[in-house]
């Protein structure tokens, strides 16, 4: 049982319905939304060659966003990481590996032309094959949760406080390769070690913030004018400050959440949350033919405006993808076949490992 008192969702998408917990999900609702609004925004200014509206929040948002969604991501990994390699490593890296392969290949099937034109069909084969090394495009973060649950369990012998300063360090360091994994390893590897580490904690500032909303109404407005204020001057860039505003944006969210679920609002928010992992892997779509088809035909001047509007049809068309997907028995784009499990699935309930 959570500490909410319910039981906390399966690993995929479909399957027994259980009972959740109700701010996790509202939290990963703000995620995935942030996260789409993230590349719906960019992606237009990007193309359109100008910012809008829109980009102000994109920046508000970028100290926490996937701090986050990191954070939460651990936050149930201490229920599950006593359990034997060959199941740990079905549940926490062949269900990610397993979508990992069948969406790069759905994206790259719609962005090879493209890179065809540019170079080769050849070279086009090449870069399909790289990206089993350098993640492809939007899917960098199921490439490297993988790696976080891995390196976590395999360093369970060493002092937590040790492996946690060392992660600290990374992300301090900002460490730039030019590779993805590993670059986005040491940025993000302290948040989801966090998760992990300090979850009774996570779970205790829920419950305070449900027991005192008019106190947590109120830090929530310290912490908005904090990070708008150091995001406006820059300084939410600088080392350690960076750090402490990713900590103080997961908390942030951590509390909207509790509220919004306390409050019963806002139910599309806990919706998207439940199937988060379905709108992170098809939002790609959606996105990028609305931009394609508003920037072209010039219909909207305001690109803030293109921006809101690309962001919604990402998150709306993704779960339209999914219903589409489930009508025509296509399954597999959102759900492991019992092909891919190496660990026969249990019937019934069991804990969540966030998507």
């Amino acid at each position: 049982m959570a500490p909410a008192g319910t039981i906390d969702a399966s690993e995929g998408t479909t399957g027994p319905a259980v009972a959740r917990v109700d701010w996790v999900d509202y939290a990963k609702g703000i995620c995935i939304v942030m996260v789409v609004m993230m590349h719906s925004v960019l992606g237009v200014e990007l193309a359109a060659g100008e910012t809008g509206f829109m980009h102000v929040l994109v920046a508000f948002a970028k100290p926490f966003r996937m701090p986050d969604f990191f954070l939460i991501s651990g936050l149930f990994l201490p229920r599950v990481i006593d359990r034997d390699w060959r199941t740990y490593l079905d549940r926490k890296v062949v269900h990610f590996a397993y979508f990992y392969v069948v969406w790069v290949t759905i994206q790259f099937g719609f962005k090879a032309p493209a890179f065809a034109a540019e170079t080769s069909w050849r070279d086009a084969g090449l870069l399909y094959v790289e990206s089993f090394i350098e993640p492809f495009g939007t899917l960098w973060f199921i490439y490297l949760l993988p790696i976080f649950f891995v390196v976590t369990k395999l360093t369970r012998p060493i002092p937590p406080l040790a492996i946690w300063l060392v992660a600290a360090a990374l992300e301090t360091a900002r460490i730039t390769t030019g590779w993805t994994a590993i670059d986005e390893f040491c940025a993000r590897f302290i948040y989801f070690y966090s998760g992990y580490l300090f979850a009774p904690y996570v779970f205790a500032l829920s419950d305070r913030a449900r027991s005192h909303p008019a106190l947590a109404l109120a830090a929530l407005a310290t912490w908005a004018l904090v990070n708008t204020g150091l995001v406006a001057l820059g300084a939410s860039e600088w080392k350690i400050a960076s750090l402490m505003l990713g900590f103080a944006g997961a908390c942030a969210v951590i509390t909207i959440g509790t509220l919004l679920a306390r409050a019963h609002w806002c139910n599309f928010l806990r919706f998207c949350g439940e199937h988060s992992i379905v709108i992170y892997l098809a939002f790609f779509l959606p996105m990028a033919a609305t931009r394609t088809l508003l920037l072209h035909t010039g219909i909207i001047s305001s690109i803030g405006t293109v921006s809101l509007i690309v962001t919604i049809v990402g998150v709306l068309g993704s779960l339209a993808i999914w219903q589409v997907a489930l009508r025509l028995h296509a399954d597999f784009l959102f759900e492991r076949p019992d092909a891919f499990w190496i660990v026969p699935k249990k019937a019934g309930p069991v804990l969540q490992a966030a998507e």
